[in-house]
């Protein structure tokens, strides 16, 4: 590196300590900005809720407060009605005294059944109607208007109470003239006589111009408007008069679905209040909306989100503006102190630079101040006298560890050799085994032999892993065949192991072993399971080779084995294997597990061999571990007589 790289290298580091520096600036402005961004959001946010609502809860008492003295009016009205029903004639006063007296009232009829009263005819209808400052009085029905078959005589009928009806089109004649026109909704209450049957119906008429005007003077924000639905979901208020009466809430969405505002309006037609962030006709908005309870429609307010946070967003893009300017000239005036500060850093990089091409008698500068820069420099002195000592004490290290790593490798062929690496060619019995330490050396143990036409097998797992397992183990598997050679009972071949392994044992050591004698010629098979995992048969679907929970060996000594006996192993495949194949985990620590185990034993062909049974079953393993690091020893042993 020469002199002009140093100086880059000056003055990238005091730029990147600027850019840091600011970086970190920025992020707090960025934490804080950001947090009082979400919290002025959330207070906006429940300020516009609580306004809107306000709004809309108003404007519901409002309506309901008129459509409570209608049904007041009516009560009153029933109880005149009742007390003139022997003078017909006084209907039309009373049709007339009603509208008159209510100006929120657009018309009354009270209305009978045909030839209710046989000297007035089929029809009897009073009908009064407000059209601007009069009130006009006639009677209705006749052959063209048979009113006891719309909806506000035949409602009331049928269901035997007051209700009210949906919006519909009023046009009123007076001596053959169209007088008026206009959307009207009724309210309607039976008419009992005496004998509790119908006799008629009682309506009073109010106009929806006032509801309109009443609902749509409603706009808490510039943009927003409110509008009413109907039990159907029909518009009856709406700034668009296009869609009033002849579209509903669910139209926009027939055009191009939208499953937010079919839930907007399953909720307004089912009287649900509340509120949904919703995109409506193009715009990203809040609706509230509340029912009226009275008649069952459903109004609802629509507020544009650029309304409700428009003055959050200006004011937030303006607090950025001035955080980014801040910042810049924070960068700015950073870099030239820095630049300033790091100059002695600069004489230090020079002088180094010699040291690095291995000349350690290099005269460090001089500092004028006592900062860390002079730290530095001291640091770099003691560097030069140690650097030479330290690399002679890692050239020794070095040596001394590839020596312990090559001993390692020979303790592995030892171990590896203290193993069986070749397995009979015979046609009564097939076996084969396979074993591979987690590390160098491992605790997995298999030993077997024949002798005197029996078959003596065994297969174990020491506690813990490295050295002192391999040391363990090789005890454990000479025991085995000494004690076996001389033609002891499995239990028995395992009360002395563990009698043996037991003494001396302060570091508390341990190993499950499985120790088996199998007679070739009759069959039968003798076992002693020390703690170890359950071997897995093969007749019909594998299964786990029932097995008595004796302790495992080098725990307790003077311990009674329990031994056990297969009388005949003829045809069956046995297959004994360590925990490192159950327990085997991948990188996502996911156990191998006793289930992919079997169902991988119960995936082999009857025919399969031995060796063919262990390397499926390896391959299987190392498919599931992948490319993580093998977490204990695998040994496995197959074992079939024919």
């Amino acid at each position: 590196m020469q002199i002009a790289d140093i100086k880059r290298a000056r003055q990238s580091l005091s730029a990147r300590l600027s850019r840091w520096i600011v970086f970190f600036a920025a992020a707090i402005f960025v934490a804080a900005l950001g947090y009082m961004a979400v919290v002025a959001r959330k207070a906006v946010r429940k300020e516009a809720v609580l306004g809107a609502n306000r709004v809309l809860d108003n404007t519901v008492l409002r309506v309901n407060g008129i459509l409570e003295d209608v049904e007041l009016v009516a009560d009153n009205l029933e109880g005149r009605i009742y007390q003139n029903l022997d003078n017909p004639d006084t209907m039309f006063d009373l049709s007339r005294e009603v509208v008159a007296t209510n100006a929120f009232l657009n018309g009354c009829s009270i209305s009978f059944e045909p030839d209710y009263f046989k000297e007035k005819g089929r029809y009897f209808s009073a009908y009064s109607n407000r059209i601007g400052a009069n009130v006009y009085t006639q009677q209705e029905g006749n052959d063209s208007y048979q009113y006891f078959y719309l909806d506000w005589y035949l409602l009331p009928k049928l269901m035997g109470q007051p209700c009210w009806t949906e919006p519909y089109t009023d046009q009123e004649e007076f001596d053959d003239k169209i007088m008026d026109a206009k959307m009207i909704v009724s309210y309607c209450k039976p008419l009992i006589g005496n004998d509790g049957s119908f006799v008629g119906a009682l309506s009073l008429d109010i106009s929806l111009e006032w509801l309109s005007n009443t609902i749509s003077s409603v706009k808490p924000y510039p943009n927003s408007y409110s509008f009413l639905v109907g039990r159907g979901g029909t518009f009856l208020v709406h700034p668009d008069p296009e869609r009033l009466f002849y579209q509903s809430i669910f139209t926009e969405g027939l055009v191009s679905p939208n499953p937010e505002i079919r839930k907007l309006g399953e909720d307004m037609q089912e009287w649900k209040a509340g509120m949904q962030e919703i995109r409506m006709e193009q715009v990203d908005c809040f609706v509230f909306y509340k029912p009226m309870m009275t008649t069952g429609w459903s109004v609802a307010i629509m507020c544009p989100e650029k309304d409700i946070f428009g003055g959050f967003h200006r004011l937030q893009n303006m607090v950025i503006a001035i955080v980014l300017l801040g910042l810049l000239l924070m960068y700015l005036v950073f870099s030239r102190v820095i630049r300033k500060q790091l100059e002695p850093l600069h004489a230090l990089a020079v002088q180094a630079e010699t040291i690095a091409y291995g000349n350690f008698n290099t005269v460090l500068p001089k500092t004028r101040w006592d900062d860390e820069i002079a730290v530095l420099t001291r640091s770099f002195g003691e560097m030069q006298t140690s650097l030479v000592k330290y690399i002679d004490e890692l050239t020794t290290t070095t040596a001394k560890k590839e020596r312990i790593e090559g001993e390692l490798q020979i303790a592995r062929s030892i171990q590896m050799d203290m193993v069986p690496r070749t397995f009979p060619e015979r046609t009564d019995i097939d076996l084969h085994a396979f074993m591979e330490p987690a590390k160098e050396v491992g605790g997995d143990l298999y030993d077997y032999f024949i002798r005197d036409g029996q078959l003596y097998f065994c297969v174990g797992d020491v506690s813990g892993k490295g050295v002192p397992a391999s040391l363990f183990m090789a005890v454990a598997c000479n025991l085995f065949r000494v004690l076996s050679w001389q033609g002891n009972s499995p239990e028995e071949v395992a009360r002395q192991i563990n009698n043996e392994m037991s003494q001396h044992n302060e570091q508390l050591m341990f190993v499950t072993l499985f120790i088996g004698r199998l007679d070739l010629k009759s069959g039968r098979l003798d076992f002693c399971n020390c703690g170890h995992n359950p071997p897995v048969l093969f007749t019909g679907e594998p299964h786990f080779m029932t097995c008595k929970p004796n302790t495992p060996i080098g725990i307790m000594p003077g311990y009674v084995f329990e031994g056990q006996t297969l009388e005949n192993m003829h045809g069956v495949r046995m297959f004994l294997y360590t925990d490192g194949l159950n327990e085997a985990e991948n990188v996502n620590h996911e156990e191998f597990g006793n289930e992919r185990m079997m169902n991988a034993l119960a995936a082999l062909p009857p025919s399969e061999k031995a060796q063919g049974v262990v390397e499926k079953m390896r391959a299987a393993v190392a498919s599931h571990v992948g490319t993580a690091e093998a977490s204990d020893d695998l040994t496995m042993l197959c074992i079939q007589l024919s």
